[in-house]
């Protein structure tokens, strides 16, 4: 594959997969992803800082998304509410691409390090969730507590879609995780 290619980025990423699921996280270096992406190590480091980003870049992007979709949320909504569309809003993000998130998570599962780190993720993007609500007014508990258990609910959802061999539609699995915990707090 020639160097000047379209989507380095892409062929990066999936390159890096690949090799994780082959060899192991650890055993993989950022020379042996460059060569089979058929570029270079320079070209690596100008797209990730360093081989875990391939996994958790895009951090920022959802941040941004929470933060977006919570200010412009009416003024009526409930501090769940807002977090429900804020997290709806963030499905786009993996629709069609089912497959390269199921390696994603394959990967991390394989890999203590990883989990710490994806859960230092979600720690950190829940916070962002409850920074937004508080933005609008929310006091702290109840920006907290609407934060953490949206944050539950899309995790349960993501889940699901990832366990999942073929594609399912995660709005759906997420709606229906609503519903569920709706039924749970009116107690029926």
């Amino acid at each position: 594959m020639s160097r000047w290619e379209p989507d380095a980025r892409g062929r990066l990423a999936q390159a890096a997969l690949d090799l994780y699921q082959e060899r192991g996280f650890e055993q993989t270096t950022v020379a042996e992803i460059a060569e089979r992406a058929g570029l270079t190590e320079r070209t690596f480091f100008r797209y990730f800082a360093d081989k875990r980003e391939v996994i958790f870049g895009g951090q920022a992007r959802l941040e941004e998304i929470y933060t977006n979709a919570i200010a412009s949320a009416p003024a009526s909504a409930t501090p769940l509410d807002a977090v429900m569309v804020a997290l709806e809003a963030t499905i786009p993000v993996f629709q069609g691409r089912h497959k390269i998130v199921r390696q994603r998570q394959a990967v991390i599962a394989a890999n203590p390090g990883l989990q710490e780190r994806e859960l230092l993720k979600g720690t950190l993007l829940t916070s962002t969730i409850a920074d937004a609500l508080r933005s609008r007014g929310v006091p702290d508990l109840a920006a907290n507590i609407a934060a953490e258990v949206g944050a539950i609910a899309f995790k349960i959802s993501f889940d699901r879609w990832v366990s999942e061999p073929d594609e399912q539609d995660l709005s759906r699995l997420f709606r229906a995780s609503l519903d569920q915990l709706k039924g749970i707090v009116a107690g029926t």
